[in-house]
């Protein structure tokens, strides 16, 4: 007898509501959007006495507005239950008792939970971090519907969010919905920074954070930025800065006219915000002026230096240049923030795991099952390379040096790195001269100390002790006399100084509170002009000087040589550490191997040369490994091909491979790669790899099957969600490059199976609903 649901995934428990508990417990671990929405099912036997089974499952998409749509999902799976129960009945022996299901509300950090009973009613209620219930107001169904929409369209294809038995489903259907979420929106805007932000920003505020990237993601990726455009231009007269948010949709909508007006009104109502300076640059940087955009780069770093994302800006327009030793002195100016892991509890090991295949994906025969064997196999160099952990802001400034690396080669790296960075042998040279500096001054004071001693009296011989005596006596009668003289003298003029103090005490009081009146005024004065100190820098930038910025911005020559591996730079810590080893004799004998001679004639200071920070020396390790790597596997291929030998790796290899190119900017390579991984087995990062290389290449054919096979392979883990996702995404820009009628016709050329042709029409039904642009030829 069958006691599983027939297509929704299922986690079984050893103990009854132990998935509730646990959310719970979590509750107070939740700091950003939180964990998907939890379904949790309890099923009856229908012969008295049989044990009840307690199930769950994740879930986002689920209208979340009322208490009645959450109900009527738990309802809908009281559909789903299994019937093949035996030969010669169909009745089925398992039912659903009840069910509850949670949804947190990342706004007011509550869980909403609605609680079915089969038959029976309906109660709904929040818990709270102390697990308290309380009854749901409208309010608060607001924000927990604008929570669970935004869920739903940032964790749909969010690399960092993998979760087994996560079923994902649209989030917005139809326009109705729509206007619903953009009146949520509208209604919570300006308390979206409470939902937090990316992990390259460190402050979330009310243009960087959840709900706007949420927004600019539902909008953006089908390139309607018309209902958009309308609420930023409600929006933007209480705040200017959400004008930047507003030009980046015009931008997006081919109306730049419209873009530049905004971004000009509003930067001089907030000369200071670096979001609306930030488009600016990008728009500049877009028209190649780069010139123009390096001083409003500049500018946004004066007036927000705590953000990662300022510095980062700074930086890629100093790579535009060719400036790459500025670039680098930026790139290790930049704040570095701890990535912050993705909301989500844990749950207690579950008893059993049921994920059932869809019937219909069962038999469409297009779907491929991941590679068991030793396909899944790696070599150890290239399954352990650190690049593929880094996360937040390491991951973006590791990706502006691999850019870096890109365009100049690892040798004229390595060369800006030391004309620019102090350097482990330049360090150990500096404190050699010095501590031979301090020797030679040592024995200086020595050799003075023995010539001192060598200018004293001599001592007189034995005949004359008696007139000696005498002379001493005198002297020291004289002394005494001479003594009591000068304290006298010192006792007149202290008493005389005394008087003069008293007298001018009351003169320097008065004296000193008017300086303390004019300092405080002085100060005063400067903090309320700091501002209009700020905006008037902002009005004094002329983007058309660009004569010294050419000087400072010369391109580097690029020579390519054979790779070396990089020296190690010095810095603080290094720096303290030898510091203090300098008094041992073991840094002698090492200074004495390894550091150059004093003598050797080596001119440094450090007074033109920055400390590399100890975040970036690591970087350059972990590029140089995956230098290291490509280059062996490109030397090692071109050697197999010039021999006429087939060059083997494994499927997991070849992906690897793949991940390894696009990291360092070799689209082609890794294009080849990826081919290669899926010709030995099936792998959906490839073929999502490859869908956006097609689509680049406007390869349409190609990028059609990419599609096809990445839909069956999400329909088959649950990921039913049409849009927004990377394949309805990568769908609308060649639908609006090709015309929605040359791919429809493509795709029915392909012959595809009933079941995967109608997987594949919904995402043309969406463009032809919401009329994305192209759905008309």
């Amino acid at each position: 007898m069958a006691d599983t649901l027939k297509d929704v995934p299922e986690f079984f428990e050893s103990e009854l509501g132990e998935s509730i508990a646990a959310r719970t417990d979590a509750l107070g671990t939740f700091r950003e959007l939180g964990p998907p929405d939890l379904c949790h099912i309890i099923k009856a036997h229908s012969k008295p006495g049989t044990k009840e089974l307690g199930s769950y499952h994740y879930v986002s998409g689920v209208d979340a507005s009322s208490s009645a749509t959450l109900a009527a999902y738990l309802n809908s799976l009281t559909y789903s239950i299994d019937e093949t129960q035996s030969w010669f009945s169909k009745s089925n022996a398992w039912r659903i008792r009840s069910g509850i299901y949670c949804c947190f509300n990342a706004f007011s950090r509550v869980d909403v939970r609605v609680e079915v009973k089969i038959p029976g009613g309906v109660e709904s209620y929040y818990v709270d971090i102390r697990g308290e219930r309380h009854e749901a107001t409208a309010a608060i169904w607001q924000e927990t519907y604008l929570s669970a929409v935004l869920r739903a369209i940032l964790y749909s294809d969010d690399s960092y969010y993998r979760l087994a038995g996560y079923r994902k489903m649209d989030p917005i259907t139809n326009l109705v919905g729509e206007q619903r979420f953009l009146e949520a929106v509208e209604a919570l805007f300006w308390r979206g920074w409470q939902l937090g932000s990316n992990p390259e920003i460190q402050t979330a505020t009310t243009v960087h954070n959840h709900l706007t990237s949420g927004m600019m993601k539902y909008f953006g990726d089908s390139f309607r930025y018309g209902p958009a455009i309308e609420l930023y231009t409600k929006l933007r007269k209480r705040n200017p800065e959400v004008g930047a948010l507003l030009a980046q949709s015009f931008i997006g909508q081919n109306e730049e006219i419209k873009a530049v007006r905004v971004l000009s009104a509003d930067l001089k109502r907030m000369p200071m915000s670096y979001s609306l300076l930030h488009v600016q640059v990008d728009f500049l940087r877009s028209k190649s002026e780069y010139h123009m955009a390096l001083k409003l780069a500049k500018f946004a770093v004066n007036t927000t230096p705590s953000e990662f994302l300022t510095w980062a800006k700074l930086t890629e327009v100093y790579i535009d240049l060719g400036d790459y030793k500025n670039a680098l002195l930026t790139l290790n100016s930049c704040p570095m923030f701890t990535y912050s892991e993705r909301d989500m509890h844990r749950m207690p090991a579950p008893v059993k795991t049921h994920l059932p295949i869809k019937a219909n994906i069962l038999n469409s025969g297009i779907m491929e099952e991941d590679a068991a064997g030793r396909e899944n196999e790696a070599d150890p160099n290239l399954s352990r390379l650190p690049a593929p952990a880094l996360h937040g802001t390491f991951a973006k400034a590791y990706a502006l040096l691999t850019r870096l690396v890109s365009k100049i080669g690892w040798d004229d790296l390595l060369k800006c790195r030391s004309e620019v960075f102090v350097m482990e042998e330049e360090y150990r040279a500096q404190k050699a001269r010095e501590d031979s500096q301090k020797s030679n001054t040592s024995l200086n004071d020595e050799v003075q100390a023995d010539l001192d001693l060598d200018q004293k009296p001599p001592v007189p011989p034995k005949d004359d002790e008696q007139k000696q005596e005498e002379q001493t006596e005198t002297e020291l009668s004289t002394y005494d006399e001479e003594k009591e003289e000068k304290a006298e003298e010192e006792d007149e003029e202290v008493k005389e100084e005394k008087e003069e103090k008293a007298e001018g005490e009351d003169e320097e009081v008065k004296e000193d509170k008017d300086e303390d009146n004019e300092e405080e005024n002085k100060s005063a004065e400067d903090d309320k002009h700091i501002d209009e100190s700020l905006a008037e820098q902002m009005d004094t930038v002329d983007l058309n000087d660009d004569k010294h910025e050419e000087e400072s911005s010369k391109p580097v020559e690029v020579h390519h040589t054979p790779l070396l591996r990089p020296t190690q730079a010095a810095d603080e810590q290094r720096k303290s550490d030898n510091a203090s080893n300098n008094a041992t004799v073991n840094h002698n004998k090492e200074n004495s191997i390894s550091t150059p001679h004093p003598s050797d004639g080596v001119s440094f200071s450090f007074s033109n040369k920055r400390l590399c920070e100890r975040w970036l020396d690591n970087l350059f390790m972990v590029l140089y490994e995956d230098l290291r790597i490509y280059t062996f596997w490109r030397t090692e291929a071109a050697h197999y091909r010039a021999q006429q030998m087939p060059y083997r790796k494994t499927g997991t290899e070849w992906e690897l491979l793949g991940d390894l190119a696009l990291r360092l900017w070799h689209e082609q390579e890794a294009k080849e790669a990826y081919e290669q991984c899926l010709d030995h087995k099936f792998s959906a990062k490839a073929w999502m790899k490859l869908l956006e290389i097609y689509v680049t290449e406007s390869n349409v054919q190609r990028a059609l099957l990419a599609a096809v096979k990445l839909t069956v392979y999400h329909e088959r883990w649950y990921h039913e969600i049409v849009y927004p996702s990377e394949i309805a995404r990568n769908l609308s820009i060649l639908i609006r490059r090709e015309g929605l009628s040359k791919i429809q016709n493509m795709l029915t050329s392909m012959n595809l199976p009933r079941s995967v042709q109608q997987l594949m029409t919904q995402y043309f039904d969406y463009a032809e609903l919401f009329k994305i642009e192209g759905y008309e030829f």
